[in-house]
């Protein structure tokens, strides 16, 4: 088992933790961004493979989660609440080229993507999922960038569903 695969199969176990109860979500973003930030792999400067890809989403995602986080901090100085946001728009790009990346290495094949129900009102109707089927893998973006390239494919599906990871997306943390 390479480093990918065991970081893919530690971040399951967050997720069945998550998933039972054992933790709350934002103890699972904090151990998911632990995994990235010290393991021993990424980011990868050429995503050549899918699992490069996909291990550049989380790490960026990660990032960008983390920074977020941060500059929600109470009774923080503007100009590094904004920097932090900053931080995160960058991180929040970075991942979205590993989207397209892995997109565009299945061909846009056996992947089907939607807007999500989200109760946040900022995210509604911007927000979507992209659902690789055979991989069971669950990828989410605002891209406008993904989006049109997602149209153009003929993969996304002109609907409001809810997530299928609905519980995850809809709770704050």
């Amino acid at each position: 088992m390479n480093a990918i695969q065991k970081y893919f199969k530690y971040r399951q176990s967050l997720i069945d933790q998550y998933a039972k109860g054992d933790m709350t979500k934002r103890e699972y973003l904090q151990r998911n961004y632990e995994a990235v930030i010290y393991g021993d792999i990424g980011p990868f400067r050429n995503m050549d493979t899918l699992e490069k890809a996909l291990f550049n989403y989380q790490y960026y995602n990660a990032l960008a989660k983390e920074m977020k986080t941060v500059s929600t901090t109470r009774d923080m100085d503007y100009e590094l609440k904004r920097d932090y946001m900053e931080k995160s728009n960058y991180y929040y790009s970075k991942k979205d080229k590993a989207t397209l990346t892995a997109l565009r290495m299945l061909d846009y094949k056996g992947v089907v993507a939607y807007f999500i129900k989200i109760r946040s009102k900022f995210l509604k109707g911007k927000l979507f999922e992209i659902v690789i089927e055979e991989e069971g893998i669950i990828l989410h973006s605002t891209s406008t960038l993904i989006l049109k390239c997602l149209r153009e494919e003929g993969v996304f599906q002109e609907e409001s569903r809810k997530s299928v990871i609905d519980d995850y997306v809809n709770r704050r943390y």
